[in-house]
């Protein structure tokens, strides 16, 4: 009876391992809508796709003039030329120059109606690659809880091997201790127990990997739990050859799609690489004015004789020589005045011909070449890795719906084997090894129709992915 209590605790154990109070039990769709808040590769993939957003958002805005204004001003001191009337002057001065210009691309090869189309596919690759990583991590999530609830139920079984053969145990132990049967009955099962421990182990250990794995992609630090399927998956034949699947992937897939928008924006880079090689022409305007403290005007307020200096001899004296002078009054120009007074503007057209930059455009236009190649490489590939991928997974998924059927006929032959072994061995009739066989039989039977199972359900998933759907 010890030994059945031990078995009892350890079976308690085991099976509580993910019951505490901090674990999350989540159903499927409960773990994808985490999984989708959550995940950081998918939180990437949309800031990449705002990424491309921005960059079309500046191709457009490339499309639109530029208008820019200038102000600057400052002091000087000693020898300078005055910005008013052009001469030099021994003072000191202070300036200032407001300008406005307008600036606008007429023609540039196309350069930049050719951006805008390639960023614009760029964004749809990357609206593409998004729900990409979405259903990327749908399928993930979808696997790690099935290859969860496989390693519960794994668990389970062996848990109900550790207890079938435990309750042997007890009787054995009662005949070993009274000296009847055969004494190597007792070690035998006590090696089965053993073994049947281990299986506990080794199972609880996949379980526990399993809902490490799950709580990872849903970025989580408590373990999931996951609860049961809401419906029993009833395993029936896959309606749809690898052929459909392969042809369905390619109409719809978000990995396809988006390498083939890749490639049309990779076409419109060459365009852009070689608008370098058409002239370019823009339209400019210019507005200036300035001001300088130096500028003044006069006002003439009248007119005064002076006496120039000179003289001039009459006879035998001389007489002084005398002129009239201008009376003027100086007066600052205010800034407004001079701002308005100095105003000046230009317009005219620029044309940049291109006549030698050191082979820049033709080599840009070959690197671009070489990108849209590699480009139509990467959607061929992806093409064929898909393609391998669905026959890969038609062909397991086939291979475990037939091995499904076949194993629940062994496990009803063996199941029934072990009910005459059992009773057979509880009569006396047979010895621990036959009875240790067919349990032992029984019990991989369990295991190999369990991993079947959840096999052909994981192989559907996979090419229910490929098809586009969730």
């Amino acid at each position: 009876m010890l030994r059945t209590l031990l078995c009892i605790i350890f079976l308690l154990g085991a099976g509580s391992s993910f019951c505490q109070t901090d674990t999350l039990r989540l159903n499927l769709d409960e773990c994808i809508k985490i999984a989708l808040e959550n995940n950081l590769e998918l939180r990437r993939a949309d800031l990449r796709a705002e990424t491309s957003e921005r960059n079309l958002s500046n191709s457009r805005a490339n499309l639109l003039p530029s208008l820019n204004a200038r102000i600057n001003g400052g002091v000087n001191n000693g020898r300078s030329i005055d910005p008013f009337t052009n001469t030099y002057i021994e003072e000191q001065l202070s300036f200032s120059n407001v300008g406005l210009s307008l600036g606008a691309t007429v023609f540039n090869g196309l350069r930049l109606r050719n951006s805008i189309l390639r960023d614009r596919y760029n964004l749809q690759a990357s609206e593409m690659e998004v729900e990409e990583a979405r259903q990327n991590l749908i399928l993930d999530v979808t696997l790690a809880y099935l290859q969860a609830l496989n390693n519960r139920d794994l668990v389970r079984l062996a848990e109900v091997r550790l207890e079938t053969t435990s309750r042997q145990l007890d009787r054995l132990q009662d005949l070993y201790e009274e000296g009847s049967g055969n004494p190597a009955a007792y070690t035998d099962i006590l090696g089965q127990i053993a073994n049947d421990r281990t299986a506990v182990v080794r199972a609880g250990n996949a379980l526990t990997n399993a809902i490490l794995t799950l709580s990872q992609l849903l970025n989580v630090e408590q373990p999931v739990v996951p609860e049961t399927l809401a419906r029993e998956e009833i395993i029936v034949d896959y309606t749809f050859s690898p052929e459909e699947v392969y042809e369905q992937a390619l109409e719809g897939f978000p990995s396809i799609k988006a390498r083939e928008l890749r490639i049309e924006a990779a076409k419109k880079n060459i365009n852009v690489a070689r608008a370098f090689y058409f002239p370019e022409i823009s339209f400019f305007a210019q507005l200036n004015t300035n001001f300088s403290s130096a500028a003044r005007f006069f006002t003439e307020t009248g007119t005064r004789v002076t006496e120039t200096g000179g003289f001039v001899n009459l006879g035998d004296g001389t007489l002084p020589v005398f002129t009239n002078e201008t009376i003027f009054e100086r007066q600052e120009i205010g800034v407004y005045d001079q701002f308005s007074n100095n105003l000046n503007s230009v317009v005219g057209v620029a044309v940049d011909i291109p006549l030698f930059n050191g082979f820049r455009a033709r080599n840009n236009t070959a690197l671009q070449k070489i990108v849209l190649e590699e480009s139509k490489v990467e959607l061929e590939n992806t093409r064929l890795i898909f393609r391998q991928s669905i026959q890969q997974a038609h062909a397991d998924m086939q291979a475990a719906y037939r091995e499904f059927h076949i194993l629940q006929e062994q496990l009803e032959a063996y199941r029934e084997s072990f009910r005459i072994n059992e009773i057979r061995f509880n009569s006396g009739v047979s010895n621990i090894v036959e009875f240790i066989i067919s349990k032992n039989n029984l019990d991989m039977a369990e295991i190999n129709l369990a991993n079947a199972k959840y096999e052909y359900l994981l192989r559907v998933q996979v090419l229910d992915y490929f098809r586009g759907k969730d």
